[in-house]
């Protein structure tokens, strides 16, 4: 009995080892190799702090785009983000979705509605992925995005904020956030922290 449990516990640290090195990671803490600072009119200053991306409040949308390969289905995305100032979205994370792009609206509208923008033509103020959830300032929270063929789901910490079946519906963005594609992290009047930002390639 003692051998089988020294054995299960061998091959569980395995998985773990080998499920981190599939990791890919996007942000190593030093330096924006591969990001690019979106130029939205009054947006504001990208800087590297505490091995952290700092985007500043602008006027209006502030923002990062990856400029290298990016997979359009069957990945995750992982990070850690924190609102530092303002009161609306610290983390609006556009992705792609197959041929679509889609965006992950967290703490917008005043700094608590959550969803995807946009399904059929209506944002995530106005689909029903919409949801309330309360992040308030200065606290990290670990954010997991799922994309498949079939399927997006988000979770923040452990509560799934998006359970969204693809199906027929159609994906889009809303015009401020286009040029994020095809994978891009803004703000919205906010200061918003983002590290340990990691890609996983998925297989169902």
């Amino acid at each position: 009995m003692m051998i089988f449990i020294i054995s299960a516990g061998t091959f569980l640290l395995k998985s773990q080892s080998n499920s981190t090195l599939d990791d890919k990671v996007l942000f190593d803490g030093v330096s924006l190799d591969h990001w690019e600072v979106i130029d939205y009119e009054g947006h504001g200053a990208v800087s590297i702090a505490d091995s952290c991306i700092i985007i500043g409040k602008g006027d209006y949308i502030s923002g990062i785009r990856w400029t290298a390969d990016f997979p359009k289905s069957d990945y995750e995305v992982t990070l850690l983000a924190k609102r530092v100032e303002g009161n609306d979205f610290f983390c609006g994370m556009t992705f792609p979705v197959k041929d679509s792009f889609v965006t992950l609206v967290l703490g917008g509208w005043g700094g608590t509605m959550c969803g995807l923008s946009c399904i059929d033509g209506y944002d995530a103020a106005n689909n029903y992925t919409s949801k309330i959830f309360h992040f308030g300032t200065g606290a990290w929270w670990q954010v997991r995005l799922r994309v498949t063929e079939k399927k997006i789901e988000a979770w923040v910490d452990q509560d799934k904020l998006v359970d969204f079946t693809i199906g027929n519906s159609g994906l889009s963005l809303r015009m401020e956030v286009e040029s994020s594609v095809p994978f891009g992290i803004t703000t919205y009047k906010t200061a918003g922290a983002l590290r340990d930002i990691r890609l996983r390639v998925i297989s169902e």
